[in-house]
């Protein structure tokens, strides 16, 4: 049995059907991921902030706007549902209120007569709606209040008043048994992806760590102290060596230069193999892998081929 085919039985997915559903698999995961989340975040914000400040804007306006009339049946028409006000029209509604005309014909030309609203503050609603509140008015105006919001939110809490009251909160929060861990691994995430670092990476290299034979990803941050480098006699470099899968933590060794190797990839790639232990590698470095492993492949088989049978030994 030739290497190939060792390399095959011992490795389950080298089946071609599921090695195929598996390969479409990992092509359709992240772009569908990457949706879903998107339209989570984008359901969340429109439900929990959109929504309510489109309420509250709703009532406002409609306050400000509400003209309701209660009239005595004397200044109603023959008709009972119209009458004249400052040479203003109004209609009954549902509810034996008047409203002007204009409002009730807006509505009713936007829904239909069989939709209208039962009482007049439900039409005012409406009206508001159609008239100021279109979806095209609404997200543009909501996006430029919401991000200039977070740029004064921003700004508050890099002030000294504000940033007391963020570390208040937070000590509070970290008093709470079950908030304060989810907490913790939410903001961990959130500051990984938002805040600058204050850490300034260099490059990417692998040590041997925590034993021979161990290598462990690590991110340069400078040269070591003048004292270990004097006593090492060689150049030095400060890591840091991050913990998977959260790499916000890990451990500041100082290792001799000539120990380490440069590693091909950037920081983000770096973070990415830590966070998914793994596995999640660089295409570049897989495919290195790939290639040699094919030729190791090719060269014991063609080591194979050229296996020589000796006369007379009946092999």
């Amino acid at each position: 049995m030739n290497p190939s085919q060792q390399l095959a039985k011992r490795n389950p997915t080298s089946h071609p059907f599921r090695r195929a559903v598996l390969r479409g698999l990992a092509i359709l995961l992240p772009p569908l991921l990457t949706i879903v989340i998107f339209v989570w975040v984008g359901n969340t914000v429109a439900v929990y902030l959109l929504e309510p400040l489109e309420d509250g804007a709703r009532w406002g306006i409609s306050q400000s706007i509400r003209d309701i009339r209660t009239f005595p049946e004397s200044e109603v028409s023959s008709d009972a549902q119209r009458t004249t006000y400052n040479d203003r029209s109004y209609i009954r509604v549902g509810d034996d209120r008047f409203i002007p005309y204009k409002v009730y014909d807006t509505v009713r030309g936007e829904l239909g007569a069989s939709q209208i609203p039962p009482t007049a503050v439900d039409i005012y609603d409406r009206y508001v709606e159609i008239r100021y509140l279109r979806w095209y008015v609404v997200v543009p105006v909501f996006l430029l209040v919401f991000i200039l919001t977070l740029y004064l939110l921003g700004k508050f809490l890099a002030a000294g008043v504000g940033k007391f009251f963020w570390t208040s909160f937070e000590r509070v929060i970290n008093r709470l048994p079950l908030i304060r861990n989810v907490y913790s691994s939410v903001k961990q995430v959130t500051d990984f992806m938002f805040t600058d670092p204050d850490i300034e990476y260099t490059r990417v290299v692998a040590v041997e760590y925590p034993r021979k034979g161990i290598w462990s990803l690590a991110l340069v941050t400078g040269e070591s102290m003048l004292d270990i480098r004097s006593a090492a006699n060689e150049p030095l470099l400060s890591v840091l060596i991050p913990t998977s899968p959260m790499p916000f933590t890990g451990f500041t060794v100082t290792v001799k230069k000539s120990e380490t190797v440069d590693l091909n990839i950037t920081i983000d790639q770096a973070f990415q193999f830590i966070v998914s232990c793994g596995v999640v590698v660089p295409a570049h470095q897989l495919a290195a892998a790939l290639d040699q492993v094919e030729m190791e492949s090719a060269a014991a088989v063609a080591g194979d081929s050229r296996t020589v049978t000796l006369p007379g030994s009946g092999k």
